[in-house]
């Protein structure tokens, strides 16, 4: 997953997380991680993400087009997503909740 665009974040907890960015759509690997999805309200030489959506899942590869929260992400203005290996559960959820209570993402519930 390395050959895109890296980005460090910062959860409630303090801890930094790297994630790599991709343009939406991009095929991702069929391997647990933690994803945010995010919206680019900068240029593709400066971007500036926004965070809309943060999940974990089992398979990176799944279709995102197909998620529950696809008309929030529409209507959010979504254009990329970020993604993190992680293989233990505990720890994709571990994760999760760091960045949720950071971001407050406009799309979680």
């Amino acid at each position: 997953m390395e050959n895109g665009n890296s980005i460090l974040v910062t959860g409630a907890s303090g801890k930094q997380y790297k994630f790599w960015v991709y343009p939406w759509g991009h095929k991702l690997k069929a391997e647990g991680g933690v994803y945010m999805v995010l919206k680019n309200s900068g240029t593709l030489l400066v971007p500036k993400y926004s965070v809309i959506y943060v999940g974990q899942t089992e398979n990176l590869d799944e279709r995102f087009d197909d998620h529950h929260k696809q008309f929030c992400f529409n209507r959010n203005g979504r254009t990329h997503i970020g993604a993190r290996l992680e293989s233990v559960k505990a720890t994709r959820l571990t994760i999760e909740a760091d960045l949720v209570a950071r971001y407050s993402p406009s799309c979680n519930d």
